[in-house]
């Protein structure tokens, strides 16, 4: 697990400072347009929408942006356009499991990226449910490590909240619960003063295929094609890389 969870903040972090920068503001602007639109304009009583804009301004999307998101999404002002969500099922170089994630205003577009992403770089579409199974639903937390923040500080905070487990994952922890304990989970953070980076539901592997160096240059490659889609929004693969492995590759 931890490789992959290593894997996807050092990504994001990497994504808000360099030329992605622009797609992962559109990723974070759709969030919030779909969660006002599900559960109203309203942050305080949207905890969805409160943590697509809080993911969104740690990422440093600018104040307007947001603005105007949530209020096209609750309809408070024209221009939203309907965001549909479609999950593909498919197979990465290795045998690794892959699912994608599509908000998309056109569902052709979107299956056509898709298909293109996975064939160019070695892997499959495959069909609904064959992959699916792998994954539960789950909620995550980052919390950043600052201070003298330690696993035990955070682990404290959310045990009554209903978290499963913490992680370290070296420059952040990762707080896993059920899906339905999130906004607890998150809540308990807060109360306790602790900051924390985003908080999401998202898919977790039940199983991890060990990917050596080449094998993850593939796997990471095919994902990267996968996220330069505009209609791709989440990409959940079950590959673990070792410390030593994401070193290398990040060198």
């Amino acid at each position: 697990m931890s490789g992959h969870s290593k894997w996807a903040t050092t990504k994001h972090k990497k994504a808000a400072l360099d030329s992605k920068r622009g797609k992962l503001f559109a990723k974070l602007i759709k969030n919030i347009e779909v969660a006002a639109r599900t559960g109203g304009p309203d942050p305080d009583g949207n905890p969805t929408l409160y943590d697509a804009i809080t993911k969104a301004r740690k990422n440093s999307v600018p104040i307007d942006n947001i603005e105007r998101a949530r209020k096209r999404g609750g309809g408070l002002e024209a221009g939203g356009a309907d965001w549909q969500t479609i999950m593909y099922e498919g197979y990465a170089p290795g045998g690794v499991a892959v699912l994608i994630e599509c908000l998309t205003d056109n569902r052709n577009r979107a299956a056509s990226e898709v298909r293109v992403a996975l064939t160019r770089n070695g892997g499959s579409l495959a069909d609904p449910g064959s992959v699916s199974y792998m994954f539960n639903r789950k909620g995550v937390v980052l919390v950043p490590r600052a201070g003298d923040l330690s696993e035990d500080d955070v682990l404290m905070a959310v045990l009554d909240a209903g978290a499963e487990e913490v992680n370290d994952l070296g420059e952040a922890f990762e707080v896993v619960s059920e899906a339905t304990n999130l906004i607890p989970v998150r809540t308990a953070l807060q109360d306790a003063g602790i900051d924390y980076e985003s908080a999401e539901a998202s898919f977790l592997p039940s199983m991890n295929i060990p990917l050596d160096e080449e094998g993850a240059r593939k796997v990471f490659r095919l994902i990267d094609a996968l996220e330069d889609s505009d209609d791709v929004q989440n990409v959940w693969a079950n590959f673990d890389v070792s410390d030593e492995i994401m070193e290398r590759l990040e060198a």
